[in-house]
């Protein structure tokens, strides 16, 4: 009879083992995601074993309904104590394994700062219909961006910064309407930014600089009402800047420096709600628009490296706060105005123009 019992409780066990476990088919391909990769240091994937992934498997989450894997969260920077104990950050080689697509209920799957992954992003990863977060960021991932990313439509957050990605940003990225966070900073992109840019009305920060994007700013950029930061910085654009994007509702920072845009600065960046502005290192000309005033408040204007002339603008001593202003290396001409803000800049803000003077750089 106690034999009998024990068998029944057994198959009992087995049973709602397999109601609240992970399924097979999901075990099978976090096996087979975790055999493309080598993970020499930390012993990450030590947890990985057993029958049941959805418990004790490291930064591994599944659904509570479901009891399908629905999360992957693997960072190569963390307080996590595995790394406190080891006294260093991670470092993982190998690549992203295709397997990870037969993970159908995927809603995350964050493999960063490993510094080490190569390959390609696995262009079945667009299949993951549940998917919400992308992060690749900081490996050596080479390739393209899957030309039909844009099927992601429950994707808020691509990070694959710090990377080798290469090829074009695909136009059916703008098909991401959900799409909040978007990092592609320092990879090997090149191309224009998709025309229809600003069909991603939800996006709050557009992170694109250190690539190779060539031509023009698309004007529909200012169309996504929610933007407030906007990197273009270190890339070959050229042409103007909008003079639509003065008049985004929320946008605080805007880097465009080391890139080729000509033209002059539109009234409407200086008089807008930005309040980190960076345009040095381009080849921007004309007079710098004297519209400044009591509502002006800039952390940092940097107009440094351009083509810039006539004099500096004497509204900026109207202003309700300058933190920082660089000027130096255009063809400025005139006195410094003196007051506020004037009073806390040393002479690198103004040097090397055609005719400058005044204090810090001397009386005229």
């Amino acid at each position: 009879m106690q034999r009998f019992c024990s068998i029944i409780l057994a198959l009992l066990l087995a049973v709602f083992s397999a109601v609240n476990g992970c399924s097979p088919s999901d075990r099978a391909a976090l096996l087979a995601f975790k055999a493309a990769l080598h993970e020499p240091h930390l012993g990450i994937f030590d947890s990985w074993k057993g029958a049941d992934c959805c418990h004790n498997w490291y930064g591994v989450s599944c659904d509570a309904e479901s009891h399908q894997v629905a999360d992957i969260n693997l960072r190569g920077e963390s307080e996590d104590p595995i790394f406190e104990r080891a006294h260093r950050t991670g470092f993982m080689t190998g690549f992203i394994s295709p397997e990870i697509c037969r993970l159908t209920r995927l809603s995350s799957i964050t493999v960063a700062d490993w510094k080490g992954i190569t390959g390609e992003i696995p262009k079945c990863i667009t299949t993951l219909s549940f998917l919400r977060i992308l992060d690749f960021i900081g490996n050596k991932i080479s390739g393209e961006i899957p030309a039909d990313i844009g099927k992601l439509q429950r994707l808020t957050v691509l990070n694959i910064a710090d990377n080798q990605i290469s090829g074009r940003i695909p136009a059916s990225l703008t098909n991401l309407s959900s799409l909040m966070h978007l990092d592609l900073r320092n990879n090997k992109i090149s191309g224009p930014i998709p025309r229809k840019f600003g069909r991603l009305r939800m996006l709050s920060r557009a992170l694109l600089s250190g690539n190779q994007i060539s031509g023009p700013i698309p004007g529909s950029i200012s169309r996504i009402y929610r933007l407030a930061d906007l990197d273009l910085s270190m890339n070959n654009l050229s042409g103007v800047i909008p003079r639509s994007l003065g008049k985004m509702a929320v946008l605080a920072t805007l880097n465009l420096d080391c890139n080729k845009i000509s033209g002059t600065i539109p009234t409407t960046l200086l008089s807008s709600s930005i309040g980190n502005l960076n345009l040095s290192r381009n080849v921007l000309e004309g007079k710098i628009p004297d519209v400044f005033g009591p509502g002006s408040y800039f952390m940092v204007i940097d107009l440094a490296y351009n083509k810039l002339s006539g004099p500096i603008p004497r509204t900026l001593a109207a202003a309700s706060y300058i933190g920082h202003l660089d000027l130096s290396y255009n063809h400025l001409c005139g006195r410094i105005p003196t007051g506020a803000p004037f009073d806390h800049l040393d002479a690198s803000s103004f040097t090397h123009n055609d005719c400058l003077c005044g204090k810090p750089l001397g009386v005229c």
